[in-house]
């Protein structure tokens, strides 16, 4: 069973592995085998030694008997005849004084040149070379895995969750990690061991090794099975934390959707998943090793003694050598078996990282093949394309589109939601191929053509522009590689941008924040036009450019994108009409076809889809103006309900000094890791029972052993028979007794370990959870290094309880034991011995404290890249259409240079560590054996003695080795632990605790700002909100205007609380914010918001997802997506209620989401509806619907309306006019018209407020 294994992981997970590593490897092979040489070949002297000791203990007792005495090293009478025995056989002598000291002090010097030339550079070179080859691998597997994720085409991503992928790129990586490094040269050795130990057995007595052998397959087939078990169950548990995984990330991700609807404990239920009884199955299969193993002891003496008193083929020395020699075999045979379970662990995890580097991407982005052509025009072609998405192919997103994109011109596309505008935008870019027809560029089809240099030709500007969290500058030259200074600021001004930028205290070094969330809106926007338009491109792309702006800043990006189509082939997708009537072709779309095309006359001329639209569409608030806008320098997030994971470059350049304090844990105490796994005490202490008697079955065997070496002196031959036959029942009844102890310690520990990581994962998940939104601002905490953090730490956890527990009682009661019997024979001896101990300990400890530093570093360097995968992998479509795939690769990898650095320092501490722990032991051997033949000569210690002390406290370091070698995980567990209760410990700023704070009945809605101020965590050098003042009375409608960055939607988030105002306060119904009850009032709060998360379920349960505190029936469901005008549409997809929304929603079209986040919002019933620009990003005829549903939301509600569209919010109650973060005035429509100040000309013409 063990060969395919190896085969296999010799051909799959050594394949990165060049021929420096396979020398390396090869040396490290060799080093190994010699190592396990070395233990089988010392027992040819220990048997020559015990003979020496049996003749002289049979001299001694002969010549007792004054009559007799020593001639010519013959026992004789007195008289000078020689003695004879009763089968006539005579006896030797003269040990007394001569042979045992000579004999041992060749024992003793062989051991020291042993010692000396093998075993330190042996033991040392085995571990440094495998473990230094194997980090060289791992390095070059990380690398070769994330490219080859980067270059995946966007379909795959759309069926592969990116939670799932960080997942596995730091936890399965890790696992082959395990598997190629040193846990194969302790294979080797115990193989090389496993086969000397035979040779040794064969060379001593043939036909009791036989005997032996015939025994053995039985362990090697419990350890086969072993394998394959935990293999199978290692498999399975991947699984379903890697889906855990995929759901904390995108919880995490979409943190503040899950806070504004309370849905923390439900989360959490959502999280939890169902690990696997390892445990059970291991124990049992231990169990069977060892009463297999016992079993055979008794076999081996019965008949070895059969031998040596029958026939006399043996003597007790070679009966000693041959029973040692197989063993140490089937010993290291058995524990080979914990090195196959990580080989298992291995292949698992390699083939799910293995088979993605074997994938053939459909469309490779690194590929250097294809055509670039010498000079491009622009004109592009669609001829019958048919086209669905790899994630839904049953719906079909384009049929049969033909129609031609001229070069030099503007051509827009309009059309209702989900007909198909922005997939073709997406086939331009040859994000996806389409599944028939073709799409050509100058006549060239684009599958011909190289697609990083057509990619280059192509700028684009979408609707939620991602920004890069680093300067305003880097994100431009994103655009183009080697881009100069002055190329940045002509593409800033071409964009209108320039001006803003300059008003910032750090001008072009002024950070964005994570994913752009520092800027408003319009200035996102335009440095998203600004990066396109560095690269120059031939051909633009427009997806709803200007949809998410007010009006002010929208007229500024109208004019930036009016000024830059010249000359170049604009496709724009529109659902503002106004923006695109100047355009030289209008395409119109409906069901995947285009229908109709010609310019805005034409159309309205033809009465089709373009006439329905404009006439629904009532442009009286689009006037655009000419007055060219200075944008106050005021910044704010108005992204502020779609927090997604953005590449966070500047955090790796610029690691503030802060972080370092943050990192270093102090390890936490393992009482309180125990605490945890209080609820499972039955199971613990059924666990230790079991591994205690596990622990005295050692000592229990040293005694037996000595006694059967005792056998062999005493003169009366029937005497010897039953004392021997006796100690064999004895080792019958230890076999059964360590089955059952060995089988309950495994399943019990198991099991408690198993039941602790659930648990601790769950606790970990709700800490985050109950933290402020503030917290989440943080770089340090972004979701990808969250999940990263929940998926190890908990698992680590494990190393400190579990099994590890039940090692540690073992090896306690086995040391104890083993002591107790030692010094009870002989203290003289035992004190020699003990006092090896210290320094087996002390080599195990300090390897411990090694290894804990390591951990330390590698914890954090893999973090930084865990975060670079992560942000990377999030936006993927941004990072593809701007042809920068190469840039996160390099900077990945630059991010992994820390941890190999510091894991081939580790193998070099580890390997000599190991080697001097392992030499320390053979020492020991030999100085106890000088000294005790010294005892045995001059103070008459039984012989039988000197071995019972000796293999006892032998016995007692090795437990103590064993207790030692757990000494890394241990240091791992307490660390990460530490990391853990950081957060448990962590009280959030704002409490989301379900007692504390004031609840009332008659919860009315009138809300107050009392002059509130307010500066974001991350940026407090930036006033947002400046002396806020307004308020709301119950049932009426409050409308925020203003330009971005005035701080509406801050407004907006001091209300539902997720931040607190630094001065000032906002009453809900006459009572503080700050001291009403979290969730009571958020259950109140509904909230639409511009870019709605949906979570990755179905539509029904994304419904009711709006009303967490309770089951909400389908009933409601239906009812509230009636009322959001929804329920037509999802009854007309094949799964009704029950269709899955994809990864954030992505199955739906813009429309399609904004209705279910309505309907989400309307299930709660809420008295306070919070809409934040929530039709902005619709169509025409979309918008249309959304805004009466909005209506009929709105009715008896307090509602608080953030609007860029002035048209929207005219018969709002109160509209008040923001400007840098203060109310500048307020009232009706009327009211402000009639004032004809800031309002009045914002709707006239759409100037700037100052």
């Amino acid at each position: 069973n063990f060969t395919p294994m190896l085969c296999d992981l010799c051909t799959t997970q050594f394949r990165f592995a060049t021929g420096k590593d396979i020398l390396m490897m090869v040396v490290g092979g060799v080093c190994a085998l010699i190592h396990g040489a070395a233990t089988p070949l010392m027992l040819l002297v220990y048997g020559l030694m015990t003979n020496t000791f049996v003749a002289y203990e049979m001299e001694v007792q002969q010549l007792t008997d004054p009559n007799k005495t020593c001639i010519n090293q013959t026992i004789s009478w007195i008289n000078g005849s020689v003695f004879q025995q009763a089968d006539n056989s005579t006896l030797a002598c003269g040990y007394v004084n001569t042979e045992i000291c000579s004999q041992n002090s060749t024992f003793l010097s062989y051991v020291k040149i042993h010692c000396d030339s093998f075993y330190l550079p042996t033991s040392s070179f085995q571990i440094a070379l495998w473990v230094s080859a194997a980090a060289r691998q791992v390095q070059r597997m990380r690398k070769t895995y994330f490219r080859k994720i980067m270059c995946m085409e966007i379909g795959w991503f759309d069926c592969t969750s990116v939670g799932e992928l960080n997942t596995r790129i730091s936890d399965d990586i890790d696992k082959i990690n395990n598997a190629i490094a040193d846990q194969v040269s302790i294979f080797i050795e115990r193989v090389s061991t496993f086969v000397f130990g035979f040779m040794v057995g064969f060379i001593g007595g043939w036909k009791l090794t036989l005997v032996v052998i015939a025994v053995s397959p039985l362990i090697g087939l419990a350890a086969g099975l072993m394998a394959m078990a935990v293999a199978r169950l290692t498999g399975r548990e991947l699984k379903a934390y890697a889906k855990a995984g995929a759901v904390a990330d995108e919880v995490l991700s979409s943190i503040r959707t899950v806070a504004a609807f309370g849905g923390e404990d439900k989360e959490t239920k959502r999280e939890a998943s169902w690990g696997i009884k390892k445990g059970v199955i291991v124990g049992a299969f231990q169990g069977c090793m060892w009463c297999i193993i016992f079993l055979c002891y008794a076999l081996a003496f019965w008949y070895g003694a059969k031998l040596v008193l029958d026939t006399k083929e043996l003597s007790p020395g070679t009966l000693i050598q041959v029973f040692f020699g197989i063993l140490i075999a089937a010993m290291n045979l058995g524990q080979a078996s914990p090195c196959l379970e990580a080989f298992a662990s291995g292949r698992a995890a390699a083939k799910n990282i293995f088979d993605t580097i074997d994938r053939e991407p459909q469309i490779n982005c690194f590929s250097e093949e294809g055509h670039k052509l010498d000079k491009v025009k622009g004109d592009i072609e669609f001829h019958g394309v048919t086209f669905h998405y790899p994630s839904r192919p049953e719906v079909k997103i384009l049929d049969g589109l033909n129609m031609l994109i001229k070069s030099g011109e503007t051509t827009a596309f309009v059309g209702p939601s989900g007909s198909g505008k922005s997939t073709v935008v997406q086939l331009i870019q040859r994000f996806y191929d389409p599944k028939e027809g073709m799409v050509t560029l100058d006549g060239h089809d684009i599958r011909s053509l190289n697609i990083q240099w057509l990619r280059s030709l192509i700028g684009i500007v979408e609707q939620e522009p991602v920004l890069f969290a680093t300067t305003i500058g880097e994100n431009i030259c994103f655009g183009r590689p080697g881009v100069s200074m002055e190329d940045v600021v002509k593409a800033a001004k071409e964009a209108n941008a320039y001006n803003f930028i300059m008003d910032l205290p750090q001008k072009f070094d002024t950070l964005v924040g994570e994913g752009g969330g520092q800027m408003s809106g319009g200035q996102k926007q335009r440095i998203a036009i600004a990066r396109a338009l560095v690269r120059n491109p031939k051909i633009l792309l427009l997806d709803m450019a200007t949809s998410a702006l007010d009006n002010e800043s929208e007229a500024v990006v109208q004019e930036a994108l009016d000024k830059v189509r010249f000359g170049r082939t604009t496709i724009s997708i529109a659902h503002r009409l106004s923006t695109i009537r100047n355009a030289d072709v209008i395409i119109g779309f409906e069901h995947g076809k285009a229908v109709e095309r010609g310019t805005h006359n034409e159309l309205l001329d033809k009465k089709g889809i373009y006439f329905t639209l404009v006439t629904l569409q009532n442009q009286s608030s689009d006037a655009s103006s000419d007055a060219p806008s200075d944008e106050e320098p005021c910044v704010e997030r108005t992204n502020s309900f779609s927090r997604k994971t953005k590449l966070s470059v500047c955090c790796f350049n610029k690691q503030d000094s802060g972080d370092s304090t943050e990192e270093q844990a102090k390890p936490a105490p393992v009482s309180r890791i125990l605490k945890y796994n209080r609820p499972e005490w039955p199971y613990m202490l059924l666990g230790s029972l079991g591994a205690a008697i596990n622990g005295s079955v050692s000592p229990i065997y040293a005694v037996l052993f000595s006694n059967i070496l005792g056998a062999f002196s005493t003169e009366d031959l029937d005497m010897q028979r039953n004392q021997i036959n006796g100690i064999c029942i004895l080792f019958i009844i230890v076999a059964v007794l360590s089955f059952f102890s060995q089988f309950l310690q495994g399943y019990a520990f198991g099991k408690s370990g198993e039941l602790l990581t659930r648990r601790l994962r769950k606790l970990g998940f709700q800490a985050m959870l109950k933290q402020e939104i503030g917290w989440f601002d943080d770089p340090k905490n972004s979701p990808g290094t969250l999940t990263t953090r929940l998926a190890t730490d908990a698992s680590m956890i494990q190393g400190a309880t579990g099994s590890q527990i039940g090692m540690i009682v073992s090896s306690l009661t086995n040391i104890g034991a083993s002591l107790i019997i030692a010094f009870y024979f002989s203290w003289k001896l035992s004190l020699l011995v003990v006092c090896f101990l210290p320094l087996i300990g002390l080599s195990g400890a300090y390897q411990a404290k090694m290894l804990t530093g390591f951990a330390n570093e590698d914890k954090k360097a893999l973090e930084e890249a865990g975060q670079v995968s992560s942000e990377a992998l999030s936006n993927i479509r941004t990072i593809a259409g701007l042809a920068k795939e190469s840039v996160f690769v390099d900077l990945y990898e630059k991010q992994l240079e820390t941890p190999y650095q510091a894991a081939k320092k580790k193998a070099i501490v580890y390997g000599i560590s190991f080697g001097f722990a392992q030499c320390v032991i053979f020492m020991a051997f030999a100085a106890s054996f000088r000294f005790g033949a010294y005892l045995v000569t001059s103070e008459g210690l039984h012989y039988m003695m000197v071995f019972r002390v000796i293999s006892a406290v032998v016995i007692s370091g090795t437990a103590l080795g064993r207790a030692s070698s757990f000494t890394p995980s241990y240091a791992k567990a307490k660390i990460a632990a530490a990391q853990l209760f950081k957060l448990l410990d962590r009280v959030p700023k704002i409490s989301l605790s379900l007692t504390e704070g004031i609840k009332w009945d008659s919860f009315k809605g009138e809300v107050e700002f009392i002059n509130c101020k307010f500066t974001y965590p991350t940026r407090p050098d930036i006033q947002v909100l400046n002396g806020l003042v307004v308020s709301v009375k119950p049932g009426e409608t409050l409308a925020f205007v203003g330009s971005s960055g005035c701080g509406k939607s801050t407004s907006v988030q001091m209300l539902e609380r997720f931040y607190d105002p630094d001065e000032g306060r906002v009453l809900i119904d006459g009572h503080p914010s700050t001291n009403v009850n979290v969730p009571f009032l958020r259950s109140k709060i509904g909230i639409v918001s511009q870019e709605p998360i949906l979570f990755q379920c179905s539509i029904a349960e994304n419904i009711q997802y709006g009303d967490n505190s309770r089951e909400v029936s389908m009933d409601e469901v239906i009812s509230a997506s009636k009322k959001a005008f929804l329920h037509d549409f999802v009854m007309s997809l094949p799964d009704k209620y029950k269709t899955q929304v994809g990864a954030q929603g992505s199955q739906l079209s813009r429309g399609q989401k904004q209705r279910i986040a309505i309907a989400r919002a309307i299930v709660k019933n809420p008295k306070i509806l919070l809409l934040d620009e929530a039709t902005s990003a619709l169509d025409t005829e979309s918008e249309k619907t959304v805004q009466a549903a909005l209506d009929e939301a709105r009715r008896g509600r307090t509602c608080i309306v953030i609007a860029h569209r002035l048209s929207t919010i005219q018969n709002a109650d109160i509209i008040a006019v923001m400007s840098q973060g203060v109310v500048i005035e307020k009232g009706s429509h009327d009211e402000l018209m009639a004032m004809k100040s800031a309002y009045y000309k914002l709707v006239t013409t759409g100037a700037p407020i100052s």
